[in-house]
């Protein structure tokens, strides 16, 4: 089980290696199916799960390796411990589909109880719904945009479900197939014609999820008032350098130097003066989480955000990722809007922390977070700016949090991201976040634009396609006017709720035994 899990990591991105899945998880569905007792599927889960999160989280370590010199001891823990944490989620869905009849039902049972057991991973700690299986979806370019349209109904919790239904049955007919043409006996699916019926079964499901992507691709249009012109400064700042405070001075020079060319470039796309009836958009400028050392500097010196402003001459907000003190001495992660003449016009801060990263769990008898972490916001919030659409600020991995991402009663026009993924190098982690950013803009039909410090820094529209990137490791700014927003999808109405009764539904389905009349 352990091989089995460590390989499924392979489907998720950046590697999107689906066909996997048709191996892995059909192993898992059998060593359930064969277990002698609960115990024993919770086993082969917890092994199987163990083995998948230590794969797909590899690149935890990088934050650690950061300050090696400091938490040493730490580096083998950030994987293999989310692992830990996360495998009795694998291990409870193995548990519960084992109540289900051996054979085909037991596999659906799992397909359902998988999907919500992952689902449950938002109540661990502050949340950690990292990578769920219909992330794996999110392909780059254009066959990508047409697989996850089914986000906008049934959210990628929706997607997980069918995508793990498919495994388990997909994979095993065909391994079922293979044993039979072999000469050797079918382990779940004896009979040809069960085989056939799911083969035609996939590839209705299939072709009608392709259906209805086009269709929503090509019938659904924004509606509304416009985005504003994005600018999304990229400084590319080692993070050893705000780690260490190192050169604060010139990180904010070159903060300064990028907001005013990328500003310039805004202000080049509005059109001229004398097209009296031209509708100019609002142009406002995105800085990464805590983009630069000093954490106090924009919350106590005026100078400092005028500096900011005069710099981004014609800009009508600024975004700026800072660390802040609240009023009772807790530091805070957070958005600051500026206006032009350099006030503070609102706060956001940030409601999801990182569990290790950003607070202490009490229950840790170590100290690994300086002062026990930082202070949670109250959640999602709209900002409502003088001349800027509304607007939903997310800061860093609060935007993996599918359904938890937009105030509901108050549904902005777009969503501003920012995020440093320095931490965790050019690796599968930064990625993945990505996935997150376009499967949210899915969900929730609205375009969203991401500051990263290193990158990688993007806007997506409505249906997730792809605006505009500034890739890994680069410093720039990238110049985006964004779309108007989609009328609110299913997903947007209804929330985590429909993958939930969705799953729920096909497990208690899977646990009715079927009485059959006797043949007389």
């Amino acid at each position: 089980m352990l091989g089995m899990g460590a390989l499924s990591a392979l489907a998720l991105p950046p590697v999107h290696c689906l066909p996997v899945l048709l191996i892995t998880f059909p192993a898992l569905g059998r060593a359930i199916n064969r277990a002698s007792g609960w115990k024993n599927a919770a086993w082969a889960g917890a092994l199987f799960g163990f083995a998948f999160y230590t794969a797909n989280l590899y690149w935890l370590v990088n934050a650690v390796m950061i300050r090696a010199e400091e938490f040493w001891w730490f580096v083998p823990f950030p994987s293999l411990g989310c692992a830990l944490i996360l495998a009795p989620m694998v291990a409870a869905a193995a548990a519960f589909s084992y109540l289900a009849p051996a054979g085909p039902r037991r596999l659906l049972a799992l397909a359902a109880s998988w999907t919500l057991f992952d689902m449950g991973r938002v109540f661990l700690f502050s949340g950690f719904t990292w990578n769920p299986l219909g992330s794996a979806l999110a392909v780059p370019g254009v066959a990508g945009d047409v697989l996850i349209q089914p986000a906008a109904w049934i959210g990628v919790d929706g997607l997980t479900f069918f995508v793990v239904l498919g495994a388990l049955f997909g994979g095993q007919a065909l391994q079922d197939a293979v044993q039979v043409r072999m000469g050797r006996p079918a382990l779940i699916f004896p009979r040809r014609a069960d085989r056939l019926r799911i083969a035609a079964c996939a590839a209705f499901m299939l072709c009608a999820s392709l259906t209805a992507s086009i269709i929503r691709l090509n019938t659904v249009h924004p509606a509304g008032e416009a985005g504003p012109v994005t600018v999304l400064v990229q400084g590319n700042v080692p993070e050893t350098e705000k780690v260490g405070h190192l050169n604060p001075r010139d990180i904010f020079m070159r903060y300064l130097h990028l907001t005013a060319d990328g500003v310039l470039q805004a202000r080049k796309l509005q059109p001229p003066l004398a097209f009296a009836d031209a509708v100019t958009r609002p142009i406002v400028f995105l800085w990464p989480e805590t983009a630069f050392p000093g954490s106090g500097l924009l919350q106590d010196s005026p100078r400092a955000r005028q500096m900011i402003m005069d710099w981004a001459q014609g800009a009508d907000a600024g975004f700026i990722g800072a660390l802040r003190v609240d009023d009772n001495g807790r530091y805070r992660n957070s958005v600051i809007a500026l206006a032009p003449g350099g006030e503070m016009t609102a706060f956001y801060d940030k409601a999801r922390l990182v569990p290790f990263g950003e607070y202490q769990p009490p229950f840790i008898p170590l100290q690994i977070v300086p002062q026990g972490g930082m202070a949670a916001g109250p959640g999602a919030q709209t900002w409502h700016l003088p001349g800027i659409p509304a607007v939903g600020p997310l800061v860093c991995y609060e935007v993996i949090f599918s359904g938890l991402t937009v105030d509901r009663h108050d549904r902005p026009r777009w969503l501003a991201n920012v995020t440093n993924d320095a931490w965790f190098g050019d690796s599968a982690g930064p990625r993945q976040h990505l996935s997150s950013v376009r499967l949210r803009a899915v969900e929730e039909g609205l375009p969203i634009a991401r500051a990263a410090n290193t990158g990688i820094s993007i806007a997506y529209d409505g249906f997730g396609h792809e605006l505009a990137r500034l890739g890994w490791g680069k410093t720039g700014t990238l110049v985006v006017p964004l779309p108007a927003a989609l009328p609110a999808p299913l997903f947007a109405r209804c929330g985590r709720s429909l993958p939930v009764l969705l799953s729920l539904a096909v497990f208690l389905a899977a646990l009715v035994r079927i009485q059959r009349k006797p043949v007389k």
